[in-house]
């Protein structure tokens, strides 16, 4: 149905976000954490990451100059202005609308927009160093990829995609616990980060934890019920680990 993607190609355009955010291919087969077709992220084609935009209305100029605090210009020719919508109230609307999207045609501008959104940053700073370990990650150069991402982390914390960009570094690495604890922080942060959770199952299915990943790649499912490679682990899983029907 038209209305789902138009609304929430309206909703990114509101915020200046791309509706694809560079999408990144895993070279490994490893599915991406972060991208619209697979777990784990791969770097291939990355380009460096917008310059993010504020979400918050710009300071008033004009009529508005001289209000008070707090106070809102009246309605040009009897017409309420919109209020720009917060990261926040944006990204619940889209995965809103992606719970909500009848078919995977329909839902994919939508999860490409909820990327694009958990890739916005409001430190510029972070952006930058984001970019540089996005690079380092093509190049193999997971170490100089680690550190940059550790510098994202300690900048800022609650800053999910870092958490979650490092998950795959560590993965690349093998190492699988780190890997594991930095996508579940990246769940705290974002509880329906579906790709985060899609890594995790991967990860678990990969060392035999095949119930514990079913039960991931279903939670995936009531984030994104259209995403289509969780549906086929889902479908291969639950005959592996419940058996044939009767």
């Amino acid at each position: 149905m038209r209305k789902f993607r138009s609304l929430a190609t309206a909703s990114v355009v509101a915020l200046g976000l791309p509706l694809i955010a560079g999408p990144l291919v895993a070279q490994d087969g490893m599915p991406s954490l972060h991208t619209g077709d697979g777990a784990l992220p791969g770097i291939e084609g990355l380009k460096p990451l917008p310059a993010p935009r504020s979400i918050s209305p710009s300071a008033p100029s004009g009529p508005a100059a001289g209000l008070p605090a707090g106070k809102m210009p009246p309605p040009t020719d009897g017409v309420a202005q919109p209020i720009p919508q917060t990261r926040e109230e944006l990204l619940a609307e889209l995965l809103d609308l992606l719970a909500k999207s009848p078919n995977s045609t329909e839902a994919a501008p939508i999860a490409e927009a909820v990327e694009g959104l958990w890739l916005q940053s409001d430190s510029d700073t972070v952006s930058l160093l984001m970019s540089r370990a996005a690079k380092a990650i093509n190049d193999e150069n997971n170490d100089l990829a680690l550190k940059f991402l550790d510098a994202v982390i300690e900048i800022s914390p609650d800053f999910a995609e870092g958490w979650n960009r490092r998950a795959y570094v560590y993965f690349l690495e093998n190492d699988y616990d780190n890997a594991m604890n930095d996508l579940r922080r990246t769940l705290a942060l974002e509880p329906k980060h579906f790709k985060a959770l899609e890594g995790l199952a991967r990860i678990m299915n990969e060392s035999g934890q095949k119930k514990a990943a079913l039960q991931a790649y279903r939670e995936v499912l009531k984030i994104n019920p259209n995403y289509d490679k969780a549906k086929k682990m889902v479908d291969d899983l639950s005959v592996e680990v419940e058996g044939r029907g009767i």
